[in-house]
């Protein structure tokens, strides 16, 4: 009476269905969890490559007993003194003529330039940061790092007049950072 009935092993449509539903909701779930995560990291990358060109800047003016500079770069070479954006790179340089506006010339050693960073807005109110080895005095200023989020997820780095940088989630006055309308 058994041998007339097989078993058959496998799934029935229904049962196939409602897994493919169950994976569809649980993908649909994670995506924005990992679309953040992603969005955190870059704005991370570019936030610390920052920080490291500042202490860069801050320990090579003191090395050198120069005034070192980190200012706006297009080309990785000379610095960009019309733009606002800091988002195409920039660079630290040995500024030996001490200009102002600190221009880099031929003879002045580039000590690093750091690559654009893409879905990144980064403004400041300066130009460019002069480090000095001493007596800081005007290296005081606020970055302001935007992403597609907007304000809500914006961050800054704040340097001090003697060239020490905090990161924070609010401007040097406490008040919320202000991002452009719209970053690609």
């Amino acid at each position: 009476m058994d041998a007339h009935h097989h078993r058959q092993i496998g799934f029935t449509l229904i049962e196939l269905l409602i897994t493919i539903s169950i994976v569809a909701i649980l993908f649909g779930l994670a995506i924005p969890s990992f679309t953040e995560m992603r969005q955190n990291s870059i704005r991370r990358t570019a936030l610390n490559d920052y920080w490291h060109a500042i202490f860069l800047a801050r320990n090579e003016a003191i090395k050198r007993n120069s005034v070192v500079v980190l200012c706006k770069s297009i080309d990785g070479q000379t610095c960009q003194n019309t733009d606002e954006e800091w988002s195409a790179g920039w660079i630290v340089f040995d500024n030996l003529d001490h200009d102002e506006p600190a221009q880099r010339d031929s003879n002045e050693p580039v000590l690093h330039n750091y690559n654009p960073t893409r879905g990144i807005s980064i403004r400041s109110n300066r130009d460019n940061f002069s480090f000095r080895p001493f007596a800081q005095g005007a290296v005081n200023g606020t970055i302001v790092f935007c992403d597609s989020r907007g304000s809500s997820a914006a961050r800054a780095i704040i340097i001090s007049h003697t060239g020490r940088p905090r990161q924070s989630t609010v401007d040097a006055s406490n008040h919320a950072l202000t991002c452009p309308v719209s970053v690609s």
